[in-house]
């Protein structure tokens, strides 16, 4: 009965690490005890289970939030409109939308900024970076999620 147990996988642990994976962003995840060996990888949406790596290519950022307008302003007619008020990453790295998990955001769609007011962070090289307005107004779009990498000079927010 022992040796049976022994080889029977356990389901809970396979569960957990798949957490881990998920929860990491990790694509696989393997490990060995008492000569046990579970590997776990994550199979991305369009592609085969290990298939070699495909170059990634630019994607265009996906806006979070719709645009507003406040109350007797026209909205922006076209996207390239609202872009020419983007404030741009000026590094590397990932975006965080708020100090700490579960704390509010820093903006909001809506809110009224100052000049030098901080947006967000970008964490590159364990360093938290923040990003502050350029200039005064009220955000009308959030273009990245939070805990979103981003890359040099990509849109993150429209101010206007």
């Amino acid at each position: 009965m022992a040796a049976s147990s022994k080889s029977r996988l356990d389901t809970e642990l396979v569960r957990e690490l798949a957490n881990i994976l998920r929860e990491a962003d990790l694509g696989e995840l393997e490990i060995e005890h008492d000569g046990t060996r579970v590997r776990v990888t994550k199979t991305l949406p369009g592609t085969q289970a290990f298939a070699a790596p495909a170059p990634m290519a630019a994607v265009a950022p996906t806006p979070v939030s719709t645009p507003i307008s406040a109350p007797g302003e026209s909205p922006a007619s076209t996207p390239s409109d609202l872009l020419k008020d983007a404030v741009a990453s000026p590094m590397v790295g990932t975006a965080y939308l708020a100090a700490e998990p579960g704390a509010d955001p820093f903006v909001k769609v809506g809110d009224k900024v100052q000049k030098g007011q901080t947006l967000m962070l970008i964490e590159a090289m364990k360093t938290f970076n923040p990003v502050e307005a350029q200039i005064g107004g009220t955000v009308r779009q959030i273009l990245v999620t939070d805990a979103q990498p981003v890359e040099f000079g990509e849109p993150l927010m429209v101010i206007s």
